[in-house]
């Protein structure tokens, strides 16, 4: 499944607000003729994006897994789309029996807005150095406590994640920044940016990361970058 994120409060149910999670909720349950719940294998924020993402159902009825992809897309709004369905195991969870996932960012580096980037890519003015993006993100790699690239107040029972790669590159005026890793806390990525256009900005001495990452102090990494530039890109299991 794939979605555009600008219109959703995230993915997961809201109380006053319409979900991603809410859509599918109602689109599979119409299709199935009775109420069903979807396990997703990730809570992105409200207006960030999919490339893929990964959820699952239950359910005594079987229907082709063609059908099961028309008649999601027949109910969804045109923001989100299924691309494709399968069986699984009954003990898969989507969320819980994930490996890894990979995000990426987008930035749009050009001088003046593009209206067709809006909601799509965060706008930058300033000159960014794709290389120098990648070389300072590689203390990223390896297995560390990111408590300094995560957003205050979430509670997980461990901040050691492991990033397995990291980099960024230049396709015109749109810079994409890539990072995968077993596992995300909460604005990590979104954090690990913002970190990346300070050092841009001079704001951060370039070769910090290893300090701000020992110091577990998210006082020390840099702003949290725009939600609008993010996707959730691949996710392995």
């Amino acid at each position: 499944m794939k979605y555009d994120g600008a219109g959703y409060h995230g993915w997961q149910r809201q109380k006053n607000a319409v979900s991603v999670q809410q859509r599918v909720e109602e689109a599979v349950s119409a299709l199935f003729n009775t109420p069903l719940t979807v396990s997703g294998c990730s809570r992105t924020d409200t207006g960030v994006h999919a490339n893929c993402f990964k959820c699952n159902f239950r359910t005594e009825k079987r229907l082709p897994h063609a059908t099961v992809v028309s008649g999601m897309n027949f109910f969804l709004p045109e923001d989100i789309a299924v691309t494709d369905s399968t069986d699984v195991p009954e003990d898969f969870d989507a969320r819980f029996s994930c490996k890894g996932k990979e995000y990426i960012y987008k930035i749009y580096n050009g001088s003046l807005r593009d209206p067709f980037y809006r909601d799509r890519a965060l706008f930058y003015r300033m000159p960014l150095d794709a290389d120098l993006m990648t070389r300072e993100a590689q203390a990223l790699i390896g297995t560390h406590d990111f408590t300094s690239f995560r957003a205050l107040g979430s509670n997980v029972k461990t901040t050691v994640r492991t990033v397995s790669h990291v980099y960024a590159e230049r396709s015109g005026e749109l810079v994409t920044f890539h990072i995968q890793a077993d596992g995300f806390l909460y604005n990590m990525v979104r954090i690990v940016v913002g970190t990346l256009l300070y050092i841009s900005e001079g704001k951060i001495e370039r070769g910090a990361i290893p300090d701000i990452l020992a110091a577990q102090d998210r006082t020390l990494a840099g702003k949290t970058a725009p939600p609008e530039g993010l996707y959730l890109n691949q996710v392995f299991y």
